[in-house]
Formats: structure tokens, C-alpha cells, sequence
């Protein structure tokens, strides 16, 4: 699939970081997003959206993003989670490698690292 043909979820309580990640995206090609501000409005998009890949947070209210891989994991064991966050403790890392997540980005956001990732997933336009 090509990255312009996918649909994206990014799950992030900031606003700010949501546009973030989108503005980098888009850079490559993605068009077509949703959004979600908690863990659990994360899974519901996941489950009324089926988004080819989804970027999710790991500190967010309601439910982390933890548990979100988890749940949307067990709706699809094989979804496209990437873990981006602040809090990049090898602990937290593993647990949501463990949870079933594909990969983690570390914020502040780096580009080329989002490239390598959306490369690594989607066919080039």
C-alpha cells in the first residue's frame, strides 16, 4: 500500500503534537487522518476507522497507550502501532513492544526517523 492511500490514526492528548506528527506525514504523503486524544477513543477510532497504521502516545488519560496496543492488538493482531513518546524508558519501550507496537519514535519528533518508519511500512508514491 502506498502511504498516500492509507488512513492514519494518531492517537496524543496534545493537540499540538497531533498536528505535529500529521505535518510530518503529510510531508511524505499521507492525506487521510483521525485523530483520538485518550487511549480509549483511540481504540473506538481504531475499531470504527480500521486505519492502516496508528501512532499512539503512551501518557494519555483515560487509558495509556499501553493498554490501547493491547486492546486494539486484540481486535487485529497484526495493526501497524507505532509508539510515539516523550518517556522513552526501556522499561515502558519493551512493554509496549511486548503489547504488540511495531515501533517507537521518541519526541521531540525527528524526521528522518519518522521517514525510515513510514518507509518501512508503505510503498513509495
Amino acid at each position: 500500500m502506498k502511504l498516500d492511500e492509507a488512513k492514519i490514526l494518531i492517537g496524543d492528548d496534545s493537540a499540538l503534537a497531533r498536528k505535529q506528527l500529521k505535518d510530518v506525514i503529510a510531508q511524505f504523503g499521507g492525506s487521510t487522518f483521525v485523530e483520538a486524544k485518550n487511549g480509549q477513543e483511540a481504540i473506538d477510532m481504531f475499531k470504527a476507522e480500521k486505519p492502516d497504521v496508528v501512532f499512539l502516545d503512551i501518557v494519555m488519560p483515560i487509558k495509556d497507550g499501553i493498554a490501547a496496543v493491547k486492546e486494539i492488538i486484540e481486535v487485529d493482531p497484526n495493526a501497524v502501532i507505532i509508539i510515539v513518546s516523550s518517556v522513552g524508558t526501556q522499561g515502558q519501550l519493551r512493554n509496549a513492544i511486548e503489547a504488540g507496537a511495531k515501533d517507537f519514535v521518541q519526541k521531540p519528533l525527528n524526521v528522518e526517523q519518522i521517514e525510515k518508519i513510514l518507509m518501512n511500512h508503505f510503498e513509495r508514491s
